[in-house]
């Protein structure tokens, strides 16, 4: 079906010559060129989701260019060459002077009239939501919907321009009346790809650490002094020390704008002291909807990605609102005075745990319902709109309805494991070892929990030799576990216990009164390949041995029976057998 819209003249355009076929080539010559412009690498990005509609095998070829001026432009070229289209990127300059069949942006500027093609915008985000007066001119217009960029000289520069809800036409309307009968309700083929990963879920769960009873937190910054990092820049290090480490993994994802204004350099040096106590963080390219998928809980702004998030129905917390950036008329303004908040000076875990006992889908629902329409339908009606301003170049509109893609595997950046916990544990009343380990960060100061336990890789001048626990995590190690272990009780005389992995279900475990023993994972029938941490287990084993429960458990005695530890939801039973040739006391 061709896509039509009544303000767009269907005028035949100039004929344009393309390069016919000779015997070098496989395919046939390309019946039209299209022109995919990008200001910044979330509207870069974006154009990825589209892309996959222009098909090649239908006479497309498609060409890249970044227009200039945004203050978000850093690295964009590189971006495109990282996608192997090189050879088709265009500085702005040239593009201006090719004809192009058509052109498409994810964001909208209105020096984009230069170009000699018709021109087709789609959102970059969930919508059109955010006030941006230096680039719209406008303190009610949001970025996206007004005059300035979208007219010039009282003409509308777009032949099309896509919106994700019909709400927005009536938005669009009061800013520039003009443009409305260039609009068209197309959907969002990024949510419509999030929604279509659902099934993969426990793939991407598996990718960011959400496994062995792990829980995903999430936490969400879109860019601007009015974001979630922009008003309290510490709360990742403060959310990722807050939970036990046994119990929760945590991502980061921070609007690329982020990321381009102050460079990847830069982030990671922020992000640092978090990254090292557990922090994953995401690449800004992509692996951001992965994260949305497997989230189980949303620390967030008003950012698209937060609002992506509750259209999932994650039990989303708002810890900045932007309320003071928004356009008070969206969808997202709404979502930032509805949603719940939390409290960023109070107890971070307890907040969570309350959320999610709490959580309710349908408080955020009619503010979701306002910011999508036709949900899963917007390949089809991207592909009809693009399809339809193409036909006067002769290609014609695929047969088949196309289908949106799953989004691609989350690749956290590179972060080193936490070495050093702050540990407390007791005996549960079904006689089951409970334990909570909090990473600990340098120059973090909190009151101390309960005991420390670190790696032998902790490099921390003072930790180890406070620590209660000392663990090797290295399976291949050059010196044997016995041996280590013998040389940390010489080396640390404040040490209680010792772990050393020798597989990843078995570690050994020695105590300060020399006796040794094997621990390992008890894997019940049917399930999933145990998994023991020889962190985990040696602490345990001191909570045992520092609890005076008047069994024959842990303290002074042989760790005979099984010992069951739990960390939060989940159960772990370990089963231990004596080393040969190890005393059986003092």
């Amino acid at each position: 079906m061709e896509f039509r819209l009544p303000g767009i003249s269907r005028a035949r355009r100039p004929e344009r010559p393309l390069p016919g076929r000779d015997r070098w080539d496989t395919w046939e010559a390309p019946r039209a060129r299209v022109l995919c412009v990008a200001r910044t690498l979330t509207s870069a990005t974006r154009l990825l989701d589209v892309l996959p509609l222009l098909r090649r095998e239908d006479g497309i070829e498609t060409y890249y260019t970044v227009n200039p001026g945004s203050a978000f432009a850093e690295g964009l070229h590189a971006y495109f060459t990282s996608l192997g289209v090189g050879d088709r990127l265009l500085s702005w300059e040239e593009a201006t002077r090719r004809p192009f069949d058509l052109a498409v942006a994810c964001t909208v500027n209105n020096s984009m009239r230069q170009l000699d093609a018709p021109l087709v915008v789609l959102p970059h985000g969930a919508g059109y939501n955010r006030l941006v007066t230096e680039t719209t001119g406008d303190a009610s217009a949001p970025a996206g919907l007004s005059r300035r960029e979208l007219t010039w000289r009282g003409k509308v520069v777009p032949a099309a321009i896509g919106v994700s809800h019909s709400e927005q036409l009536g938005r669009l309307a009061g800013s520039c009346p003009e443009a409305v009968e260039r609009a068209a309700v197309v959907g969002d083929i990024c949510l419509d790809r999030i929604r279509r990963s659902l099934p993969l879920r426990d793939r991407y769960r598996a990718l960011l650490g959400a496994v062995d009873g792990r829980r995903l937190v999430v936490l969400h910054s879109t860019w601007s002094s009015h974001s979630l990092l922009g008003t309290h820049p510490e709360l990742p290090l403060e959310l990722v020390t807050s939970l036990p480490a046994d119990e929760y993994a945590v991502a980061a994802v921070l609007h690329p704008n982020v990321w381009a204004r102050h460079s990847r350099r830069g982030v990671l040096e922020r992000l640092e002291r978090a990254m090292d106590a557990g922090l994953l963080v995401i690449p800004p390219e992509e692996g951001w909807r992965a994260a949305v998928v497997a989230g189980d809980w949303v620390v967030g702004d008003h950012g698209s990605t937060t609002l992506y998030s509750a259209a999932l129905d994650r039990t989303v917390l708002l810890a900045a609102t932007g309320l003071d950036e928004l356009d008070a008329a969206s969808p997202t303004a709404a979502f930032a005075r509805r949603a719940p908040r939390l409290d960023v000076a109070g107890d971070l875990y307890a907040q969570l745990l309350r959320a999610d006992a709490e959580h309710d889908p349908e408080l955020l629902a009619p503010v979701v319902d306002s910011q999508w329409e036709t949900p899963d339908k917007s390949t089809a009606l991207t592909q009809d709109l693009l399809y339809g301003l193409l036909a006067d170049a002769g290609v014609g509109a695929p047969a088949a309805t196309p289908e949106p893609e799953p989004v691609p595997d989350p690749r956290p950046l590179a972060h080193r494991a936490p070495t050093a916990f702050d540990v407390t544990g007791r005996i549960g009343a079904d006689g089951a070892v409970e334990v909570r380990r909090h990473p600990l960060a340098p120059r973090h100061d909190t009151e101390p929990r309960g005991f420390y336990a670190v790696t032998d890789e902790e490099t921390h001048p003072l930790w180890p030799q406070s620590a209660d626990v000392l663990a090797r995590t290295l399976v291949d190690a050059a010196t044997p576990p016995t041996v280590w272990a013998e040389e940390a009780f010489r080396r640390l005389p404040g040490l209680s216990v010792a772990g050393a992995a020798l597989d990843t279900d078995r570690c050994l475990v020695r105590v300060r009164d020399g006796r040794v023993w094997e621990a390992l994972a008890d894997r019940p029938w049917g399930a999933a390949r145990a998994r023991l941490d020889p962190v985990l287990v040696a602490c345990a084993v001191h909570v045992a041995a520092s609890t005076d429960t008047g069994t024959d458990t842990a303290g002074g005695t042989e760790l005979g029976a099984p010992l069951v530890i739990r960390t939060g939801r989940r159960l772990c039973r370990v089963s231990f057998r004596v080393a040969p040739g190890s005393c059986s006391g003092g």
